[in-house]
């Protein structure tokens, strides 16, 4: 009689930790979520490996974020001491919308922004995973809610999760759905019954390899961070003269190897367009915006140290690389920039206004090392098609 009660136990036990795990994923998905599935929190071996290895190669460049600290982004029980499992949620953002479509006849440029940027769509996540979060709380378990944070791989989280396979881009691809999701956790001291993880399934498609404008996907699901576009928009410094004609009239982030996907443009989840979505910048119109102004229109964007020159040193590539050479109100904001006190928008200005055939309003000499070098290696004019 003992071992039969026994059994009844552990059975009801299993039977009651699978029901409020499915309790758990209906309260995810009514708050919002489009996926949800759950792993254990044991520590992220895999994800270490691959971090400590890919620094070794020096495929980081100089990002931080999860290579800060590989053990505590691995390590889940970090973040939250008797951490049991993690609930990982998925929220769409892909929105397919008609991009303005400029005449000669105007002066504006549009830079381009990634799709996850146009809203802030991590504020949408993480308001769905706090309502999960609650509920696990007043059920008397712990939980902390991770979304965009250096403190937890979030797509190592979300394959053993079950939410998809890693693609070649190193995109996590959701079965049915593909990639154009934001991804966030809540690690809880909760038992929770894992979900299976999802096979591969891109087979021998090498569409995103083929797509990169840098070839920064070095083999496939492995990223060099140094030739990646959209780190390379992100982070501080001068943009290095290999990358700039490839930015193109990228202002912040690139979706080339998502657009160059199947499965993500095949069976991408549409979502409504925000009222508030920035979809493109009018990049003169911002070159003419204060410090304040432009954070506070782009402050949701990761700008290295909240410094705005960065953002305007890509306003500046996309002149060169988009602007008429007829562009007169182009060419004025480049007359101006090419004199600017800081010495990386005079640089970045120099290589823009040189490609547009304004030899003679770039100065000759500058007292700047970076400066100078940019002079002695003008580029030519651009070629007009």
């Amino acid at each position: 009689m003992r071992v039969w009660c026994l059994r009844f136990v552990i059975v009801k036990s299993v039977e009651s930790q699978s029901s409020y795990t499915q309790h758990l994923s209906e309260v995810g998905l009514s708050a919002g979520l489009h996926r949800v599935g759950f792993t254990t929190a044991e520590p992220l071996l895999r994800a270490r490996e691959a971090l400590v290895e890919r620094e070794g190669r020096g495929l980081r460049d100089t990002m931080q974020f999860t290579y800060r600290n590989p053990i505590r982004s691995t390590t889940p029980e970090m973040a939250l001491p008797h951490a049991r499992s993690i609930v990982v949620g998925a929220r769409s953002y892909f929105a397919d919308v008609q991009l303005p479509v400029l005449s000669e006849m105007t002066d504006q440029i549009f830079g381009d922004v990634a799709r996850y940027a146009w809203s802030d769509h991590y504020a949408s996540l993480r308001d769905s995973l706090t309502v999960v979060a609650e509920q696990l709380r007043s059920d008397g378990h712990e939980a902390l809610v991770f979304a965009d944070s250096n403190a937890i791989v979030d797509r190592e989280v979300a394959y053993l999760a079950g939410l998809g396979w890693f693609g070649k881009n190193a995109n996590l691809l959701i079965s049915g759905a593909g990639s154009w999701f934001v991804l966030g956790c809540i690690v809880t001291t909760a038992e929770l019954t894992p979900s299976a993880t999802v096979s591969d399934g891109c087979g021998t498609c090498r569409r995103c390899i083929d797509a990169c404008p840098t070839g920064a996907i070095v083999e496939p699901g492995v990223i060099d961070a140094g030739k990646c576009l959209a780190w390379i928009l992100q982070k501080p410094g001068t943009i290095a003269h290999e990358y700039r004609e490839a930015i193109g009239a990228r202002m912040y982030g690139c979706d080339s190897c998502q657009d160059a996907c199947p499965p993500s443009m095949r069976l991408a989840q549409h979502e409504e367009v925000a009222s508030d979505a920035q979809i493109v910048v009018d990049v003169l119109e911002l070159l003419s915006l204060s410090d304040a102004e432009i954070l506070e229109r782009y402050g949701r964007w990761y700008i290295a140290g909240r410094d705005p020159r960065w953002v305007r040193r890509n306003a500046l590539v996309v002149i060169g690389n988009s602007a008429s050479p007829h562009n007169e109100k182009a060419k004025a904001v480049l007359t101006a920039h090419v004199q600017s006190p800081d010495p990386v928008l005079r640089a970045h200005a120099i290589w823009a206004a040189s490609r547009l055939g304004m030899g003679s309003s770039i100065p000759q000499h500058d007292e700047d090392p970076d400066v100078t070098a940019e002079l002695h290696r003008l580029p030519g004019v651009r070629e007009q098609h």
